[in-house]
């Protein structure tokens, strides 16, 4: 019960620094460009200190569309790997379990990438990363700064990025 008081003591503070009526929905939301097609030019290049919002390489929080309705997201981590112009190319980091389907089969396996564990989750978990789903990320919009990925595993994700493209 006490995980919902928090939850929802984030959620109102969320709407009244986003200036939103619900987290997810708001002006942002109707200006997203859509998700980035093609082949990124993948890079590390981070550096937490440079009073940036974020560089490619670092895990950072933002508000992230839903795929089926780009009107609505929620709140996410994601992996920056490059530009866009002025966007910020990202991809999106998940907790859940994505290698193993009902019955133990793999599904949904060469989407995700897995990255381990790191500062970005404070319980711990470990996390994959999708490699399908590049999206384009406001600077304005990014929240909070969650980690850097180390450069071995950051360039096992920009691997699997390629391949995925």
């Amino acid at each position: 019960m006490a995980e919902q008081g928090w939850g929802a003591r984030v959620a109102r503070l969320a709407r009244k620094i986003l200036g939103r009526g619900r987290v997810g929905r708001g002006e942002a939301t109707r200006s997203y460009p859509g998700d980035f097609q093609g082949v990124p030019t993948v890079r590390c290049t981070p550096n937490p200190g440079n009073g940036t919002v974020a560089d490619p390489g670092e895990i950072v929080w933002t508000w992230v569309p839903f795929e089926e309705d780009p009107r609505r997201g929620k709140d996410r981590p994601v992996l920056v790997i490059g530009h866009d112009g002025r966007w910020l190319l990202a991809l999106p980091l998940s907790s859940k379990d994505h290698d193993r389907g009902v019955g133990g089969s793999r599904r949904g396996h060469s989407r995700w990438t897995e990255i381990g564990s790191g500062a970005w989750d404070r319980r711990g978990r470990a996390s994959a990363v999708r490699v399908d789903r590049i999206l384009r990320i406001d600077p304005a919009g990014v929240r909070r700064q969650g980690a850097v990925l180390d450069k071995v595993r950051f360039l096992q994700v920009a691997a699997a990025v390629r391949a995925a493209a």
